[in-house]
């Protein structure tokens, strides 16, 4: 083998080294917020609705998890607890959450887990995101409902965090879907991330 060929053989493997560090590099992350207690269709619950998904995203993904968990704990009574989401998003608080935010330095995707509450992400989720600061980070937003849909809640995640890339093809699935159909929502979450590109 001449010389030449020896260089040119020896840029391609340096580029190919150079493509695998960087897809082992660029990691993911599934931040979500869920919540137990008494939830709408699915009568008084263990393991939340979002976070049943939440566990499917991160295991199709291979990403790191983290959950939001409020400091000041939502009322168990259903009702209470959409009176005071309610009051929240009226008021455009900033509720505290439990321990620190996650370090965010080494991730370039989240995945961000959260029930559809009066048309907009639970501030407490606000909050948490607002800390670890996720500018030039790509979100891509999955939801539980019982009947709103994603609803604008990518837009408004788009316009409180203008310097990160807020996907807005984002999943919604019924949260007594979620509670019940494990089956149901593996095929939701593969066909949405095959869909974005991002199954490992």
């Amino acid at each position: 083998m001449n010389k030449l060929a020896k260089l040119f053989l020896g840029g391609i493997l340096m580029l190919s080294m150079s493509s695998i560090n960087a897809a082992e590099t660029a990691k993911s992350i599934v931040i979500y917020f869920s919540r137990t207690g008494e939830n709408y269709s699915v009568g008084v619950i263990k393991e939340g609705n979002t976070a049943k998904v939440a566990k499917v995203v991160a295991a199709m993904t291979g990403s790191d998890i983290f959950e939001v968990k409020e400091a000041d704990k939502y009322p168990v009574n259903y009702n209470e607890c959409i009176a005071r989401a309610k009051k929240e998003v009226q008021t455009k608080a900033r509720p505290a959450f439990l321990g620190t935010a996650p370090d965010l330095s080494k991730y370039d995707t989240i995945y961000l887990g959260y029930p559809n509450w009066w048309g907009d992400v639970p501030m407490v989720v606000y909050t948490l995101l607002e800390k670890a600061k996720v500018d030039g980070k790509t979100i891509l937003p999955f939801c539980t409902h019982e009947g709103s849909g994603l609803g604008a809640t990518a837009k408004k995640l788009a316009k409180v965090f203008p310097k990160a890339k807020v996907e807005q093809d984002g999943l919604a699935i019924y949260g007594h879907v979620a509670q019940k159909d494990a089956a149901a929502v593996k095929t939701a979450v593969e066909g949405w991330l095959k869909k974005l590109g991002k199954l490992k």
